[in-house]
């Protein structure tokens, strides 16, 4: 990734002791249990996060009336997974897009960082950079150049704005050599960067 969007190393680790100062604060005052949240970590490691996005994903690649279903009505085609934690929690009017040889797709959130978390996970720093959420409508192609992705001139970037009403992903394009794949092993190929169109999907080596 770009240094344009990087922090300091002791970042997250700051972050982290602060949140743990709040934590012990609340838990203090009455405010939260003491595994309140270790549960909601837990929720995000085994119900809701970027691996549900990569079985939607790969389903989408190896069924062609699926991936229809999803682009139409995405919801509705998630529920046919029956995927757990799909609602609440940023999971509302989930919209997949799909990438293609004529189309590449870009998801950023202007406002803030709506993020449909149920199948992306949680949002990385750089999703709520400013100057990311910034740049990336004014210039997807060069802030897509600083995560390593070139897009052909010939090539249409589409830029779409998450928000409380709609929260975008992607669905990459499938990548070659990858005929031989059963469905597990093309989900383990999909990335959450893949899904926010900031990275393709790697090629696994031909056989």
């Amino acid at each position: 990734m770009s240094s344009l969007f990087e922090y300091d190393k002791d970042r997250e680790a700051a972050s982290a002791a602060k949140v743990r100062a709040l934590e012990a604060l609340l838990i203090k005052k009455g405010v939260l249990g003491s595994d309140s949240v270790d549960a909601v970590l837990r929720h995000f490691e085994t119900v809701a996060g970027p691996f549900n996005g990569a079985r939607i994903v790969a389903r989408a690649w190896v069924d062609a009336e699926y991936k229809a279903r999803l682009l139409e009505d995405t919801p509705k085609a998630i529920a046919e997974l029956q995927f757990q934690g799909m609602t609440g929690a940023e999971g509302e009017h989930m919209k997949a897009v799909a990438n293609s040889v004529t189309v590449h797709n870009l998801i950023i959130c202007t406002l803030c960082s709506c993020y449909p978390w149920p199948v992306l996970g949680l949002p990385p720093y750089w999703y709520k950079d400013p100057v990311f959420r910034s740049r990336g409508v004014r210039e997807p192609r060069a802030v897509l150049r600083e995560f390593g992705v070139t897009i052909p001139e010939d090539k249409e970037v589409k830029v779409w704005d998450s928000s409380a009403q709609i929260r975008w992903f992607v669905i990459p394009e499938r990548p070659a050599h990858s005929e031989h794949l059963n469905e597990e092993q093309l989900a383990a190929l999909v990335t959450p960067e893949a899904m926010m169109g900031v990275a393709l999907v790697p090629s696994p080596p031909p056989v």
